[in-house]
């Protein structure tokens, strides 16, 4: 079996979700349940016998080792984070605690337990840790994409926390020998995303006649990857990575916001038209842009390609259509996940800009 942390958030659960649709190997999902975690998004899986739900902080490190040595896992992967960059602006303290304190607690948890395993057991296990191309920085418009040899220049406190917990998960393999990997993916977008990210937070707004709030002139340019592919990209890494390299993972899409934004209205426009016609561009709204905001990122996964064979599924057309419409089948899910507290963030963030 294998034992998850943060398994019931936005990239967790669907890799969760997607590893007992294709395997029968069980997972143990160890997850706080902060805000953004959500357990309807496995609300499939009640009843099943290979998921058991922990919940639990990955900090809690006599909790992490009594898991493991019950449940014995051949591998450990850790999606756990705080990952919203504006929330990392406002209280940055939660980044450093989770991303930082919670990796290093895990990592040790891990290599006690890696360590009094026998021989045949310590040269198979791995650590994947998941983590994101905010470490590198930004890129000006005719800059290369960020290879696995760029350097770290985070820029804001969640990418500084995770550029910190990649650095933690490196040295645990170089100092101790922990048979880490690390994957560093672009942005992920599809089913079960918490609405405070730029493609569900447009298709809610939309839905509801509210302003579509677009950063500044909405020219920040992103990789887009279809969460689902990012899943099968990890599987692979598990199945095939070298110990203690790292895989960068995109989409190759890069695409700035505002393309984004107006891609979205036109589904929209087709898939739930409005009662009287007009396009949901209208409800786009330009707002001041936020401190430090990076210009571009920019995945080069050519490594993984080369490597260990896999390259993206979906195209953006077809993973963006996707995500429309499973926003308008699940608006039960939506609702549920539209609390109280995630109201005031939004108006928090978003009002007198």
């Amino acid at each position: 079996m294998i034992l998850v942390t943060g398994g019931a958030g936005f990239i967790g659960s669907n890799f969760v979700l997607d590893w007992l649709s294709l395997s029968d190997e069980a997972v143990i999902n160890l997850d706080k349940l902060t805000y953004a975690g959500n357990l309807e998004n496995l609300s499939s899986l009640q009843g099943d016998a290979r998921h058991v739900f922990v919940h639990g902080d990955l900090g809690d490190r006599t909790l992490v080792e009594r898991l493991l040595l019950q449940h014995r896992p051949r591998a450990v992967l850790h999606f756990a984070a705080e990952s919203h960059v504006d929330r990392s602006i406002h209280g940055p303290e939660d980044f450093i605690q989770t991303n930082i304190v919670g990796t290093f607690r895990l990592l040790e948890a891990v290599r006690t337990y890696w360590n009094d395993l026998a021989e045949s057991e310590k040269s198979s296990f791995r650590f994947l840790h998941v983590s994101t191309d905010e470490v590198y920085g930004t890129l000006a418009a005719d800059e290369p994409a960020f290879a696995e040899s760029h350097a770290f220049q985070p820029n804001s406190p969640y990418a500084a926390s995770k550029a910190a917990s990649d650095h933690l998960v490196r040295a645990w393999h170089h100092t101790y020998g922990l048979p880490v990997l690390t994957t560093n993916c672009s942005n992920n977008y599809g089913p079960y995303h918490f609405p405070e990210k730029l493609i569900p937070l447009m298709i809610i707004n939309a839905l509801a006649g509210k302003p579509l709030p677009v950063y500044g002139d909405g020219m920040q340019v992103r990789d887009w990857l279809y969460v689902k592919d990012h899943c099968s990209a990890i599987r692979r890494v598990l199945e095939a990575g070298r110990s203690g390299q790292t895989y960068n993972i995109g989409g190759w899409n890069e695409k700035p916001n505002l393309e984004i934004v107006h891609r979205v209205c036109e589904l929209l426009d087709e898939l739930r038209p409005k009662p009287d016609s007009s396009s949901y561009k209208t409800q786009i709204t330009h707002v001041q842009d936020r401190p430090g905001h990076d210009r571009r990122y920019a995945i080069d996964a050519r490594k993984i390609e080369r490597e260990l064979g896999w390259k993206p599924a979906e195209t953006f057309e077809s993973g963006i259509r996707k995500t429309v419409q499973w926003y308008l089948d699940n608006a039960g899910w939506v609702q549920h996940v539209q609390s109280g507290a995630y109201r005031e963030w939004v108006a928090k963030q978003y009002e007198g800009r």
